[in-house]
């Protein structure tokens, strides 16, 4: 049996899920990566915005190494929610680059530094993070919105999975799928009495 690097397994496993978050605007116009498909606004375009704010705290401001670039959307007099959702005025290419910059800030750290090395936080009861800590978190929260970006890709043309050539679906056409759905639609209002 092989001994793993716990750094570079957490690093690896948060790498994945950078990847599925940007795979999924590809291949989309400019109205679908930006197109609110929630009651709450969620798409695509803002939730990597999101996460380029999330990478520039966590693994910058966090640890004493601020992530040199325009302010992000969550500080100081930002709009409330500003971070979710891009302007007219803001290009895809502009925050897929800025994403791509944080990142490569978050992985110097990362290979910087050792997971015990303590970081702080200026929110919450517990103010102190190790980078371990800050390597669980960031993947839990990349996961979880690489999950949303998953639906509302989706919701947007049926494009699931985690990468291309990769969906992890069971195997089925579209027309195994519909009716695979109408099933389930009937399970649960059977199991509601509305049957």
């Amino acid at each position: 049996m092989t001994r793993s690097d716990l750094k570079a397994d957490l690093h690896l496993y948060l790498q994945d899920a950078r990847d599925a978050l940007l795979w999924k605007l590809e291949g989309l116009s400019e109205y679908d990566i930006r197109r609110p498909m929630t009651p709450t606004g969620t798409n695509l375009l803002g939730l990597v915005k999101h996460m380029t704010s999330a990478e520039a705290m966590y693994f910058g401001e966090n640890f004493g190494r601020p992530f040199d670039a325009p302010p992000l959307w969550i500080v100081g007099n930002a709009e409330r929610n500003s971070d979710m959702w891009a302007t007219a005025d803001e290009s895809r290419e502009q925050i897929v680059k800025m994403y791509r910059q944080a990142l490569a800030h978050s992985d110097e750290t990362i290979e910087s530094l050792p997971l015990d090395a303590v970081g702080r936080v200026a929110w919450g009861e517990r103010s102190e993070v190790t980078l371990h800590r800050s390597l669980v978190h960031m993947i839990a929260e990349t996961d979880r919105h690489a999950g949303h970006a998953d639906i509302v890709r989706e919701l947007i043309d049926s494009v699931v999975g985690l990468r291309t050539g990769s969906d992890c679906m069971a195997p089925g056409d579209a027309a195994w799928w519909e009716s695979h759905r109408d099933r389930l639609e009937r399970v649960a209002r059977e199991a509601d009495g509305r049957a």
